[in-house]
């Protein structure tokens, strides 16, 4: 489809970018104050709005909720923490000379006795509206946050706070069954009977949650900072090497091992290796037995981490249909070539020239090559010497939704061969066993063809040039045009080469008469 909803072939299966559409360009800056049970924070998203940037993103732990259960009032220092967080917020958003911001509050606010008297006191204060929604609305907002990274997500969103639970089914881009439940943390503290009465309370409320949503979810996606501290704390003890929470994917197994840790470990020797705030931290034996239960219950098959909740889900919701539609990745790396590139436009028509030698490649590694091809020159302003790394860095830590690690790596790694031939030595070479070394392998031909076709023309290779992959031959043929023979100079061939010995193939090169 392109820009005007139209089918249009000219785009591949990718689709004209949506980011300078009029009715797109409307969710360029947005803002978003979430009023949560344990934080207060603000996000003001930029850019390619299918997968934004931060433009702005601080957070205050304020702890609203602590207590809530004994008093029904929110806790007193917390409340004027969150209006001094609320107002400094405000203050910001005028400097940005922002649209109005959207206010939200959870379960400390529409709970607490004086919620209404403290979204009053906001009103009064700042001018900002705070729009109060109960459980399962919440729990649809954190869902669509899930679908902003993965639109084709699949299971049980669990979404922690500090005072409640809640869970949605996703399934085909639809959020399905709701539910809320007061399995927070902060709410948890207070359960009476000591770690028995704990233990029995999450049991208790987590089968009902189990009978309400049915356990036939293969996936947990988890939303809340609670569950990414937890996250952390698992790749700190199995030493995974690319800390990057978003998409990071853990089994059953794996994660009962690290809830089990949990308990014997010093957590605030592990809270100082990890940079997890002390307030955070001290939810997180709580929130591990929350998980511990659910997984005993649910049965997933695989367990994945959402850094995008409540937030970007009410950024989703402003998108049109047509926009949700379209793949995160790519739409985000259109925006950058747009931005960035020294040439925009011209990794579709590198995609084009190139598509020869991936003809067997599935759609998922597709829109890989695609995406690379599209960031293959956007880091061109770095030092020569380190564009490679720069390039890396970029694809593996870069807020782009719909992407798994091992597609991090992959693309990062394609990224630092289109600037360097050899990767040995290279800091990153850790992260590089995330990857299978066939992936290695396909990413560094990937990487040697984008570094060929990029500088065989400042214009359009498939103007002059082709060309055809015979894998069984081992045969990759180069067939140019007259006019294309000048421009196949010597760096030009010397890169042929190296493709070709990536591919471990006979590179031959002929002329069109």
């Amino acid at each position: 489809m392109d820009g005007r909803g139209e089918a249009s072939d000219d785009w591949g299966p990718f689709g004209r970018p949506l980011f300078d559409d009029p009715s797109v360009r409307a969710l360029r800056r947005i803002g978003v104050v979430d009023i949560g049970s344990n934080s207060v924070r603000l996000v003001v998203f930029d850019g390619a709005a299918r997968s934004p940037a931060y433009f702005f993103n601080e957070k205050i732990l304020c702890g609203l909720g602590t207590g809530l259960s004994e008093t029904g009032r929110l806790h007193p220092e917390g409340r004027v923490r969150a209006l001094a967080a609320i107002k400094r917020f405000q203050r910001l958003a005028d400097g940005m000379k922002m649209p109005p911001l959207s206010a939200v509050a959870t379960a400390a606010v529409r709970e607490a006795s004086d919620g209404p008297d403290f979204c009053a006191e906001v009103l009064r204060e700042t001018g900002l509206n705070i729009y109060v929604i109960d459980g399962e609305e919440e729990a649809r907002f954190s869902a669509q946050g899930v679908l902003l990274g993965w639109p084709d997500a699949n299971g049980l969103m669990c979404d922690i706070g500090g005072s409640s639970l809640e869970l949605a089914s996703i399934s085909g881009g639809q959020v399905g069954k709701r539910v809320t439940s007061p399995l927070g943390p902060l709410k948890l503290a207070s359960v009476p009977g000591g770690k028995k009465g704990l233990k029995a309370e999450i049991a208790r409320v987590v089968q009902q949650l189990a009978d309400d949503m049915g356990t036939d979810h293969k996936r947990l996606f988890l939303v809340g900072g609670s569950w990414r501290a937890i996250a952390r704390l698992d790749m700190e003890r199995r030493g995974y090497p690319l800390t990057v929470l978003h998409e990071y994917r853990m089994t059953p197994k794996s994660l009962a091992t690290t809830l089990k840790w949990i308990e014997e470990v010093d957590l605030d020797e592990v809270r100082q290796r990890t940079g997890t705030s002390s307030a955070r931290m001290a939810l997180v034996p709580i929130a591990a037995q929350v998980l511990k239960r659910l997984i005993r219950e649910f049965r997933p098959k695989e367990i994945a981490v959402s850094s995008f909740g409540i937030r970007e889900g009410l950024l989703y919701q402003q998108m049109p249909e047509r926009l949700r539609r379209r793949d995160p990745l790519i739409e985000a790396c259109y925006a950058a070539e747009q931005k960035d590139a020294r040439i925009p436009g011209f990794g579709k028509r590198l995609f084009a020239f190139l598509q020869p030698v991936f003809k067997s490649a599935k759609t998922s590694e597709l829109r890989l090559i695609k995406a690379a091809c599209l960031l293959h020159d956007v880091s061109w302003r770095a030092h020569p010497d380190y564009r490679h790394e720069v390039c890396f860095d970029n694809a593996t830590r870069a807020n782009l939704g719909g992407l798994t690690h091992q597609e991090r790596v992959f693309l990062g790694l394609a990224l630092l061969h289109r600037y360097k031939n050899a990767r040995a030595g290279s800091r990153f070479e850790p992260l590089f066993g995330i990857l299978s070394e066939k992936n290695i392998n396909r990413a560094e031909v990937l990487g040697k063809a984008m570094r060929f076709g990029a500088m065989l023309t400042m214009k359009d290779p498939t103007k002059l040039a082709s060309l055809k992959w015979f894998p069984k031959k081992r045969q990759l043929i180069l067939t140019l045009d007259q006019s294309g023979k000048d421009l196949f100079g010597e760096v030009a061939q010397s890169r042929f080469t190296a493709l070709s010995d990536a591919l471990q193939a006979e590179g031959i090169v002929k002329f069109r008469r």
